[in-house]
């Protein structure tokens, strides 16, 4: 089968739909349901044996697909290369951690110094709260990794097009 990176996640996500919503399907048919009167007559309200065999087998089918899916995609991800070297899989873990990094200068760029006059009993005073920071300096870092981001974004997009043959 001919397919490309970004079509390989989109059929592990199909498969991860799949197991999880048979998963919650077998918890469900777990039990088989009878009511047994007191005399002894036994009537079967819920027999749930055959239908949690078979989905349970197609389950195991499924995650064992869905591994296989993923082997593949880790190894792509680890061969392709973007222009500076870096595999996809490396790329995607910088990309994350320059993320989490954006998000911070993000949250530290809100704040603002301030000053608070306080009156007590017999005092006033000002409490002057100053930031630590140089908010042109981060502004500078944030475009920075903002433009990192979406260039290594832009280059892993183009390596997920490429198409490549599996078989499952």
């Amino acid at each position: 089968m001919k397919i490309n990176i970004s079509g390989l996640m989109s059929m592990i996500s199909e498969y991860d739909k799949q197991i999880n919503a048979l998963s919650f399907k077998i918890k469900n048919e777990v039990y088989s349901v009878s009511i047994q009167e007191l005399n002894g007559t036994v009537n079967v309200i819920d027999e749930n044996k055959e239908n949690f065999t078979r989905d349970m087998t197609e389950l195991e089918d499924k995650i064992f697909k869905l591994t296989q899916l993923k082997t593949i995609l880790y190894k792509k991800n680890n061969s392709f290369h973007l222009s500076d070297g870096r595999t996809i899989q490396s790329a995607i873990v910088d990309n994350s951690n320059l993320s989490f990094l954006e998000n911070n200068y993000d949250y530290i760029l809100n704040f603002r110094s301030t000053k608070t006059r306080c009156t007590e009993v017999n005092n006033s005073y000002f409490e002057c709260k100053n930031i630590n920071f140089d908010t042109e300096e981060i502004r500078k870092k944030l475009e920075d990794i903002k433009d990192k981001i979406q260039q290594t974004d832009l280059e892993i997009s183009k390596l997920n097009s490429q198409i490549f043959e599996i078989n499952i």
